[in-house]
């Protein structure tokens, strides 16, 4: 079982979700993660998985405040 938390991209379609790369695993849980259409594709933004994450942990204490009901109002903007 694999000891680090490992990425990769895939494709659910028709109950299945299809790996885009073979992991290095012989068994391990796993989260799925649905990414909608249109997503914002970082790495064409010159943004790294390291930046990514530097980003991600900057921006995390805003997160609460973002996922309050109310804040809905501003996704029309």
């Amino acid at each position: 079982m694999a000891t680090n938390p490992k990425s990769i991209e895939g494709i659910y379609k028709h109950g299945k979700v299809e790996l885009l790369e073979t992991p290095d695993v012989d068994e391990a849980r796993v989260i799925v993660t649905f990414v909608p259409e249109g997503s914002v594709d970082l790495a064409a933004r010159g943004i790294d998985e390291a930046a990514a994450v530097n980003l991600r942990v900057r921006l995390a204490t805003f997160a609460e405040d973002w996922e309050r009901p109310e804040m809905g109002a501003y996704d029309a903007l």
